[in-house]
């Protein structure tokens, strides 16, 4: 298990560093979130929302025909199958609850890729409560199916229209958002970053990812532990659920796949564990993709769920530690490792997803090993993304 400080930190990554404005909101989170999600009466509700609502356990799944050809075996958490489309269902199901346990009556949050945001609006439809989401205006525009599954959930969208008008900046508006509605309002944000106690909460609500992989994978092999655990990484939240229960069990080989971009040298990436430095970034100190002078480079990947220049501090911790092994992966690599899931094992990734499974063929896993890929969610979103990428080529 990962387990953070009384103040926030996991070794000198974390905190909580935040405006005045804030910090009665942060002290309210800090002073109730343990004593409220563990309650009995909250554990009940959550655990019979994900089994009923969410469709948990989700499947582990033997990929065969990917087995076959890398000569080892596959299995994939299908994390896909999950009520809204992914992982973030898990995390936005307690957030919810929670927030109703202290009162709040108005919701907000920010989404790249618009899962996040899909899966808060969803909750708050099923709680009665307003939904407010930020989402950049570029992703906006290429998670057009994300836009409209929200507003029909009846979420109110609002573009950021400042920097790379992508997640980054959807964040900030986010925050100053939260700033300037304290008292009625909760931001659930849909990673482990942020001030804490965030990256902690949001990793407990996602624990049941690599909880539930144990089981499984005993069931089938005889065996609880995994050779590998391969999940892509943005902020890091299907990550650090994929990793949770596997993080002091030096046998089990923890790996994340970040956006390469374009390159890690062309100017052109989210690699932030390749090129961070040391740095505070939406209200945590964590690794930043950054300016000799402490600006923020914006990021680029083919997918707006991986587009952010910073990472979870917990991710972080875990890069410096050695306790996990983080690689880049480029826009290509993950759009070809998308077109042959779909093409070998019927199901077309989220390209966020694509970025983990694009990490098969730089294994070199031997037959007898067993890889267990996070297969954080579906590619219905992404569609369009790939057809205009692959054309005729498909």
């Amino acid at each position: 298990m990962i387990q953070v400080n009384e103040r926030g930190f996991y070794g000198k990554f974390g905190g909580a560093y935040i405006p005045e404005m804030l910090h009665p909101n942060i002290e309210e989170l800090k002073g109730n979130y343990l004593r409220i999600i563990n309650e009995p009466s909250f554990q009940k509700e959550f655990d019979q929302l994900l089994k009923d609502y969410v469709g948990r356990p989700t499947p582990l799944y033997f990929a065969s025909r990917l087995s076959e050809k890398y000569q080892t075996n596959i299995y994939f958490k299908r994390e896909d199958l999950c009520h809204t489309g992914a992982h973030k269902i898990n995390n936005t199901i307690g957030q919810i609850l929670l927030a109703k346990k202290l009162g709040k009556k108005r919701i907000i949050a920010e989404t790249g890729a618009g899962q996040h945001g899909v899966a808060t609006a969803t909750v708050c439809a099923l709680m009665g409560i307003e939904c407010v989401v930020y989402m950049g205006k570029i992703d906006v525009a290429r998670q057009k199916p994300n836009v409209e599954r929200m507003k029909l959930l009846g979420a109110t969208i609002v573009e950021a229209v400042s920097g790379s008008q992508t997640l980054k900046d959807a964040t900030n508006d986010a925050m100053r958002d939260w700033i300037n509605n304290p008292e009625d309002t909760h931001y659930i944000i849909g990673s482990v970053v942020g001030p804490h106690p965030y990256p902690d909460m949001v990793a407990r609500f996602h624990s049941v990812i690599s909880a539930e992989m144990k089981t499984q994978l005993k069931e089938k092999t005889g065996k609880e532990n995994p050779d590998y655990v391969l999940a892509c990484v943005g902020g890091g939240s299907n990550a650090i659920g994929a990793f949770y229960h596997f993080v002091d069990i030096p046998e089990v080989k923890l790996i994340g796949l970040e956006a390469g971009g374009l390159g890690v040298s062309s100017g052109k990436t989210a690699a932030t564990l390749a090129l961070g430095r040391e740095g505070v970034l939406h209200g945590s100190r964590s690794l930043v993709i950054q300016t000799e002078d402490g600006q923020v480079i914006e990021p680029h990947s083919v997918s707006a769920g991986l587009d952010y220049p910073g990472i979870g501090p917990v991710h972080a911790y875990l890069y410096k530690s050695t306790k996990a092994a983080y690689y880049p992966i480029t826009d290509s690599e993950a759009m070809y490792a998308g077109l042959e899931c779909s093409r070998m094992e019927g199901i077309i990734p989220a390209i966020e997803t694509a970025h983990a499974l694009a990490y098969l063929p730089k294994m070199n896993a031997k037959p007898e090993e067993t890889t267990i890929i996070n297969l954080s969610g579906r590619g219905d979103k992404d569609l369009k993304t790939y057809i205009e990428w692959f054309g005729d080529k498909s």
